[in-house]
């Protein structure tokens, strides 16, 4: 059986081995984030999201990521300190990963072939694009401009929720 985005190895902010299983059979926005970007209010949005949809079987997961112009300088402790006092994210957070390039994690990798609205596939082109997975797998890209209270995505996540 080929591997899917639920087995691909991972770690969490703190440093723990861990994957995307948990959110199998569910549906999950996964969002490269940073602390010091134009786009960091979102954060406030996506927690929003969360509380909004989490009894759903809804998930935010956000990936730290450093590669649009040094964003997300801090440390794992650094980054969990902002999200949580600034925004009061309780969304997880997992290892800050390179997007593009390279060092592209494996789960950027699968996803980054998806196209968005427009047509446009590929590298990831800045901090907070979004992929929104369904339980059944499919996905469906957000440009980062696309804020997490768009009625576009809020309507995205609503048709994959019972």
């Amino acid at each position: 059986m080929p591997m899917t985005l639920y087995d691909i190895p991972v770690h969490t902010l703190s440093g723990e081995p861990s994957s995307l299983a948990p959110y199998k059979d569910k549906t999950v926005l996964i969002v490269n984030v940073a602390s010091k970007c134009g786009f960091t209010p979102q954060y406030e949005g996506l927690e929003n999201l969360e509380k909004a949809y989490e009894n759903r079987g809804f998930s935010v997961v956000g990936f730290p990521c450093n590669q649009f112009k040094g964003q997300e300088p801090g440390t794992a402790e650094e980054i969990q300190t902002f999200c949580s006092t600034t925004y009061g994210v309780t969304f997880p957070l997992f290892e800050k990963i390179d997007v593009n390039g390279e060092d592209q994690h494996p789960i950027y990798a699968e996803l980054t072939g998806t196209a968005d609205a427009e047509g446009y596939r590929g590298d990831i082109r800045w901090n907070f694009e979004k992929f929104l997975v369904s339980p059944d797998g499919t996905v469906q890209r957000f440009a980062p401009k696309v804020t997490p209270d768009d009625p576009i995505l809020v309507a995205a996540i609503e048709s994959t929720l019972d």
